[in-house]
């Protein structure tokens, strides 16, 4: 009768050479710890590249003179001349030239004022129904955070036209009968055309989150602001909002990222993508390109330039979530 070794040996024996490496990493700790070390330095190599080289590409770009940026050939074997950005120089006047050419401060500016009334429009309005979705009880409130999620699922482009006919003052009309209910303003070129649709698409998901974090808060804490006389909307932005710093922070630096790196509704709405229409970053940035003739390297200068704030912004905005997660959990 064969012993219990035997048997293991039978059954390592009969598996594949990918089983036997599973079976190996299951039961052996440093093997498993081994792996997770690898794993741990292919996501990090990914996300480097991934993120970290577009940077790379635009530094590069952006530094090299438009008459240099053909000799970016660089030999690598069995592949031969492979086109990679390589520094061809040291222009630094493109990060001037590039207010010099266009106004590129006032696209920055636009997409400021933009980001930051669509971010204060988004929080208020999600703040209310966050507090009736995660703290109130009613029939019908799944159902109804489902269809206002639905909403974020829509693309964009389906709610385009509609609302372009409608913010270029023609008259609303009641489908198949014809009549004319009444004559919007004209919206076209001005902030309004761009911070209602901006609100409408990028506030489920601050619903949703602000929903998650304000159901978290403990009854009681709300309870005992009304016991002195706080009433609920009081008790909204005095407890339950300052305790749910890290969801308001995150709800709003998405939102702002959001809105200041969007273009689809606002290349429509502002018609000639000049400043003066409230054209924003990325308009700026195309400006830069002709007809004929294309600045490669003041777009990327123009680039660098205009993520550096949101940069800034994140940095700034990931300590406030970390203090904000820290006073929560003193408070609780």
């Amino acid at each position: 009768m064969g012993t219990a070794s035997d048997s293991a040996q039978t059954a390592d024996d009969e598996m594949g050479p990918l089983e036997r490496w599973t079976h190996g990493v299951v039961n052996d700790q440093e093997k498993r710890n081994r792996l997770y070390k690898a794993l741990f330095y292919v996501a990090a190599a990914f996300f480097l590249v991934t993120t970290l080289f577009p940077f790379y590409w635009l530094l590069v770009l952006a530094l090299t003179p438009s008459v240099r940026q053909a000799d970016w050939n660089v030999s690598i074997p069995l592949l031969g001349e492979v086109p990679f950005p390589t520094p061809q120089g040291f222009n630094v006047h493109a990060f001037v030239e590039v207010f010099q050419q266009v106004p590129f401060h006032l696209y920055v500016f636009n997409s400021f004022v933009l980001a930051t009334a669509t971010t204060i429009i988004v929080l208020l309005l999600a703040s209310l129904a966050g507090y009736v979705f995660g703290r109130l009880e009613f029939p019908g409130r799944g159902l109804m955070m489902l269809a206002i999620l639905a909403v974020s699922y829509f693309p964009p482009a389906a709610f385009l036209i509609p609302l372009f006919d409608a913010f270029l003052g023609n008259a609303v009309v009641v489908p198949f009968l014809g009549i004319e209910l009444f004559e919007p303003p004209r919206l076209v070129n001005t902030p309004g055309s761009m911070i209602m649709p901006f609100s409408a698409l990028f506030l489920p998901l601050s619903i949703f989150i602000l929903t998650t974090f304000y159901a978290q808060i403990p009854d009681g804490l709300e309870d005992a602001a009304r016991v002195e006389g706080t009433t609920r909307l009081g008790a909204l932005f005095r407890v339950i909002m300052p305790l749910s710093a890290p969801g308001v922070a995150t709800a709003a630096v998405l939102t702002f990222i959001a809105v200041y790196n969007e273009y689809f509704f606002s290349s429509i709405m502002a018609l000639n993508n000049q400043p003066e229409q409230w054209s924003p970053l990325v308009g700026g940035i195309l400006s830069y390109q002709t007809q004929y003739t294309t600045d490669f390297n003041l777009m990327a200068a123009a680039s660098i330039v205009g993520v550096l704030p949101m940069l800034v912004i994140v940095v700034v905005a990931q300590e406030k979530i970390v203090s904000g997660l820290t006073e929560g959990a003193l408070k609780e």
